[in-house]
C-alpha cells in the first residue's frame, strides 16, 4: 500500500513539473501566435471582401474630393449598369484596354445608348467622353479614408516579402518555443 502511495506522489510531481512551462518558451509561443494574428487582421479587409464579389481599389487622384479623398480605399460592388442612378459613384476603366480605373459620379445614365455621363466632384466640367457600359466595373459601396495607402504598401512586392518574413518568424518562434519546452 505504501508503494502505491509513493507511486501516486511521484506521478503527481511529474504532472506538476509538466504544467510549469519555461517562461522563454511561453513568450516565444505567444509572440509567434501574436504575429500571425496581427498579419491576418491587417490582411483580412483586403482579402475577405473579394470573396463577396467586391473589387478593392486605392484612389490616387483628387477628382472626387471631398467625397473621396486621395489615398482612400474604395470597395466596388458589381451591379448591372442599367441600375445606376444619377449621383451614384461608379468605377470604370478609363479605356477598354487601359489599366487606369476612374471613380466618378454619374451625371446621366443613357440606358438606350449603353453609356454614362460622369463627372468628378472636384472637376468643373463633365468628363469629355461618355463611359460605355463595357468599361463599367461597379458602384462604390464603401469608402475608407487613408487606408488605401496602407493597402498599396501591403500589396507591393516589399509588402509581400514582409508578410512572408512575418510568417517565417512566427514558424521559427514556434520551433524555438518547442525546443525550449523540451530542453527542461
Amino acid at each position: 500500500m505504501q508503494r502505491m502511495a509513493e507511486c501516486w506522489q511521484v506521478k503527481k510531481m511529474n504532472q506538476k513539473n509538466k504544467t510549469k512551462k519555461n517562461p522563454a518558451a511561453a513568450g516565444c509561443n505567444a509572440l509567434g501566435i501574436f504575429l500571425l494574428i496581427a498579419l491576418v487582421a491587417v490582411c483580412l479587409p483586403l482579402t475577405l471582401p473579394k470573396a463577396f464579389g467586391y473589387h478593392i481599389y486605392t484612389v490616387v487622384s483628387g477628382s472626387m474630393e471631398p467625397a473621396i479623398m486621395t489615398g482612400s480605399l474604395v470597395y466596388i460592388k458589381e451591379e448591372a449598369p442599367e441600375d445606376m442612378q444619377q449621383d451614384d459613384i461608379i468605377a470604370f476603366y478609363g479605356t477598354k484596354d487601359g489599366a487606369s480605373i476612374i471613380t466618378h459620379r454619374v451625371v446621366e445614365n443613357r440606358v438606350l445608348m449603353g453609356e454614362f455621363i460622369t463627372k468628378g466632384d472636384a472637376n468643373k466640367t463633365q468628363d469629355m467622353n461618355p463611359v460605355p457600359y463595357g468599361n463599367f466595373i461597379g458602384r462604390v459601396e464603401r469608402i475608407i479614408p487613408s487606408v488605401g495607402e496602407i493597402a498599396q504598401v501591403l500589396t507591393s512586392t516589399a509588402g509581400k516579402i514582409a508578410a512572408a518574413c512575418i510568417i517565417a518568424a512566427s514558424i521559427l518562434l514556434q520551433f524555438l518555443a518547442s525546443y525550449l519546452a523540451k530542453k527542461e
